[in-house]
């Protein structure tokens, strides 16, 4: 998120989508849709979503609720909500997220475009980072938001490793904020 990540759960409820998935088999955990159910988890991919530079302090851990942040998550499960969940087959333990979420006027997020583009946050937990979860996560998400909306948008600070990621799945640089990168990506 920087500051501002089969089944799915689009507009309207479930449904089932084919997503194309190029990168083979998962390798110690599954991919899922999210569901209202999962909102705890979420409120945790939330506070690992923030970025934190090497050697500065983590926030505590209750900035999530702060109502710029707490929009990413509380409720989940609207209409416009989707995302996915990635599950340590061993554990059965949600690992990692990624979602969007369609916030609108002046309960726009830091990714904020305009009100038909759904701001997108993704988070691995710290002990899974660079096995390709994220990735894998953000490919899924990318294909079932395509078939509802045309754009998607994030926010991310410009030495997050992960903007890379997000430059190397097209999104491009909308503006600039200080070292914040509003970024989007075009999937039709």
């Amino acid at each position: 998120m920087g500051r501002r990540g089969g089944l799915c759960w689009p507009m309207g409820g479930f449904r089932h989508y084919r997503v194309k998935d190029s990168m083979g088999p998962t390798p110690g955990y599954t991919i899922r849709p999210i569901t209202p159910a999962d909102e705890p988890f979420l409120w945790e991919a939330l506070y690992h979503a923030i970025y934190v530079a090497l050697g500065d302090a983590p926030p505590e851990q209750d900035v999530v609720n702060r109502p710029e942040l707490a929009r990413y998550v509380r409720g989940w499960g609207d209409a416009n909500d989707l995302g996915f969940i990635a599950v340590a087959e061993e554990k059965q333990q949600p690992i990692g997220a990624a979602w969007i979420r369609l916030l609108t006027g002046d309960d726009g997020g830091y990714g904020y475009t305009d009100d038909t583009t759904p701001e997108l946050s993704v988070a691995v937990l710290p002990e899974y980072r660079g096995r390709g979860i994220g990735t894998r996560l953000l490919i899924h998400l990318l294909q079932a938001v395509s078939i509802h909306h045309p754009s998607v948008s994030l926010s991310v600070e410009a030495g997050n490793p992960a903007s890379r990621l997000y430059r190397r799945l097209g999104f491009e640089i909308v503006s600039t904020s200080g070292t914040s990168l509003l970024m989007r990506k075009t999937l039709v």
